[in-house]
């Protein structure tokens, strides 16, 4: 049913803003708020045996200013940042956190300080640091890219239409950042 597929939402200029229901997509191109650029495989069901297209990709028809997305810090965040595997051990199982430098040490609840960890390594290691315990990081915890990319990546296994909007709007960010430097 294509009302449960989902719509991809441009700014004005072609940048990523968020992922919409195909409801709210329709709704915001009838009212002339978007225009559709990509359309889906399964078309909407209307009144007897009208049909509508279902806009996959639609643009908005003015700017909206907005923030630079961040990733909140969570459990979740963090599990698939850290690809859900132990960053000691390399194990999938029984995962937990783990702060790099402990807090009773003044280490901090940030994304550089916590890492996935599996039960045992986070008990073995225990209060002290990885140096400490003879232990080392798979790789060094960091704070997650907020690159449209990343944020919908896993969308793009479902729809493939977005996959130039999503990767030509890192190319054009890439591309201002070199400029700019």
């Amino acid at each position: 049913m294509a009302i449960q597929r989902r719509s991809l939402v441009l700014n004005q200029n072609y940048e990523p803003l968020n992922v919409c229901s195909v409801r709210r997509a329709v709704v915001l191109v009838f009212r002339g708020a978007a225009e559709v650029l990509e359309i889906g495989d399964e078309p909407l069901r209307g009144v007897g045996s009208t049909r509508y297209d279902t806009p996959s990709v639609i643009r908005l028809q003015h700017f909206v200013r907005r923030p630079m997305p961040q990733i909140r810090l969570t459990r979740r965040e963090i599990f698939a940042r850290d690809g859900n595997r132990c960053q000691y051990c390399g194990r999938r199982s029984e995962l937990t956190l783990d702060h790099v430098n402990p807090r009773h040490r003044g280490g901090p609840h940030t994304w550089e300080n916590l890492t996935t960890a599996c039960r045992a390594c986070n008990h073995g290691k225990g209060g002290r640091t990885p140096e400490e315990a003879n232990m080392t990081l798979a790789r060094r915890p960091c704070r997650p890219s907020a690159h449209p990319a990343e944020l919908f990546a896993t969308y793009l296994e479902c729809y493939n239409e977005w996959t130039p909007f999503i990767a030509g709007w890192r190319r054009h960010e890439e591309a201002s950042t070199a400029v700019a430097s």
